[in-house]
């Protein structure tokens, strides 16, 4: 929509610098009734969804109302064109407007409008944010002593009264917590309660229900870019990862216990009622999937773990003679993970590179009773979450940004996001709702 905007704008831009050029008149009238026209159109659209309002359009719409007001003083006080006519200055304002309006319109064009796949389950859906403080930590990220506070947000099922699982999310480095949000309704509107963490500090940016926000960690980026570019020796990137890892499960575990000791009291919120707290299912992009990998092995309340594309850094033991010690113990948990090209290649390099190295997915995989591998074509590390539908622009910068960008992504977005749910789904009815089997072929 905003490239179609932006083409609107050159032609009625053209067409008027051609209408004053051949009527050798500024044409200061005209000008003033088609920015009103544009601003009323604008708000024409909006009401009939042809534009649908967010973030994105606000620029614009704030750029149409200034217009707008001018316009409208200018008509209204009725001043005669005085100025002499000159082509050279017609040019000029044509493609200053033009510019303007590009500048206004960036937003929508890196975020453009996108609708999510639709919802397959019977429910409504909608969601509730929440953010607790955690009093037995204090902020690392800070030098105050602060309590660390953790944001989250519900999505469920509306007007009903029964049970349903509990899923948790948690999303990759520098991921934002709604980076999923077309797994979560979809699992909601199937009958399951989605929490989604917002990591502070490991995401973009987190904002906490008294509207505060905060920031990435500068220094946890530079040290995610410094492991992937191999800056560091394996001792180091051991004892980074474990750090980060760290951080992740002590959030899950507070979220986790603080639901559990939620729903068995009486004056939460409503929809903590709705909650089985006897079957709950971890779900993880990158760093959150190895998050909720360790969360399978750590907490014997966890009945079923989904691993998106991360690498399985919590089966490293530690480093001894330059190689790492791998956790030989089978794995407890029904598991998922789900790869892209990326991490496929990844691992064939590694297999190549040193044959006598155990890979922690493939010792659960041929270990573990219920573990299992789906690997999609045509992905890349971002295609298992929703960023390419909601800014194609931002995924290709950070795409190409690193070491992988040639590797996968050419498989349609929406074909990738719904083959990738409704296997989620089914993997999750199979082992928290003992609803028929799973299988790791898909069309």
């Amino acid at each position: 929509m905003g490239i179609i905007i932006l083409i609107i704008s050159a032609f009625i831009e053209i067409s008027f610098a051609i209408y004053c050029i051949a009527t050798k008149s500024n044409q200061k009238k005209v000008r003033s009734v088609i920015r009103i026209i544009a601003f009323f159109t604008f708000i024409m659209f909006t009401l009939i969804s042809v534009i649908q309002w967010s973030f994105r359009w606000k620029l614009l719409a704030a750029l149409l109302v200034i217009l707008t007001i001018i316009s409208v003083i200018s008509l209204i006080r009725k001043k005669a064109d005085r100025k002499n006519y000159k082509t050279k200055n017609i040019l000029l304002k044509g493609i200053a407007m033009w510019l303007i309006v590009v500048i206004a319109a960036t937003p929508a064009l890196i975020f453009p409008q996108y609708k999510l796949p639709e919802m397959t389950g019977k429910y409504k859906v909608t969601s509730s944010l929440y953010t607790y403080t955690d009093e037995s930590r204090i902020e690392s990220f800070k030098d105050t002593n602060e309590n660390r506070k953790v944001t989250i947000e519900f999505w469920y099922p509306v007007e009903t009264n029964d049970k349903y699982p509990l899923i948790v999310f948690s999303h990759g480095a520098f991921g934002v917590s709604t980076s999923n949000t077309s797994t979560y309704m979809e699992l909601a509107s199937n009958g399951y309660i989605v929490c989604s963490i917002s990591h502070a500090y490991h995401s973009m940016y987190s904002i906490d229900t008294d509207g505060k926000l905060t920031l990435g960690d500068n220094s946890f980026k530079q040290e995610i870019i410094d492991v992937n570019n191999g800056v560091y020796d394996k001792e180091t990137v051991y004892k980074l990862e474990q750090k980060w890892l760290k951080l992740r499960t002590e959030d899950m575990n507070f979220i986790l216990d603080r639901i559990i000791n939620n729903c068995e009291e009486k004056d939460s919120p409503d929809f903590y009622q709705l909650i089985d707290t006897r079957k709950i299912g971890l779900i993880g992009h990158s760093l959150g999937g190895a998050a909720g990998v360790q969360l399978g092995r750590d907490r014997d309340d966890i009945n079923a773990v989904i691993n998106l594309d991360g690498d399985l850094i919590g089966e490293c033991m530690g480093v001894v003679d330059e190689e790492y010690v791998i956790n030989d113990s089978i794995y407890p948990t029904p598991i998922l993970n789900i790869y892209t090209d990326v991490m496929k290649k990844l691992y064939d390099h590694v297999a190549v590179s040193n044959p006598d190295f155990v890979n922690p997915k493939d010792l659960i995989l041929s270990t573990a009773s219920d573990a299992y591998e789906i690997h999609i074509e045509g992905t890349n590390h971002l295609s298992l979450t929703d960023l390419p539908l909601f800014s194609p622009f931002l995924t290709n910068i950070i795409n190409s940004s690193t070491k992988n960008s040639i590797v996968g992504g050419e498989a349609d977005k929406y074909y990738v996001i719904e083959t990738m749910n409704s296997i989620i789904l089914q993997f999750f009815d199979c082992y928290l709702k003992n609803q028929g089997e799973f299988h790791t072929t898909f069309n």
